[in-house]
């Protein structure tokens, strides 16, 4: 099967050369994520609003590599404040049903001030 990029036109892509996922073969790679409004660029002050945002672009590019969420084997979630662990992971346990997926939560610094989430996704389909 052919190797293929997906991309979302965030001005991260372009800035630091990557794509928002790799679909190779059954399995789905989708780059760290955090949550701009797609439509404006802007973060939203909290980060339950960026995880949402960040969920739908992930679900966007789910969908652009015939996936859903119920395809994702592994998350990490990246936050700058360990007072949002609890919402964003309140937001995570709605997203995903049985067999949930593993997830890894680290408290970071990101090179942007203003983000305060981001999500790391591998998802795996089958034939």
């Amino acid at each position: 099967m052919t190797r293929r990029s997906i991309y979302s036109g965030s001005r991260f892509e372009e800035l630091a050369g990557y794509a928002r996922a790799v679909v190779d073969g059954e399995f789905i790679f989708i780059s760290g994520t955090s949550g701009s409004d797609p439509a404006t660029g802007q973060f939203p002050a909290g980060a339950e609003d960026q995880a949402r945002n960040a969920l739908t672009i992930i679900g966007k590019t789910l969908a652009d590599a015939d996936a859903g969420f119920e395809h994702v084997v592994s998350v990490r979630v990246y936050l700058a404040d360990r007072a949002d662990v609890v919402p964003v992971s309140k937001l995570l346990g709605s997203t995903f049903s049985d067999p949930r997926p593993t997830n890894t939560t680290i408290i970071c610094g990101f090179p942007v001030e203003e983000i305060k989430v981001e999500f790391e996704m591998v998802a795996l389909r089958r034939r």
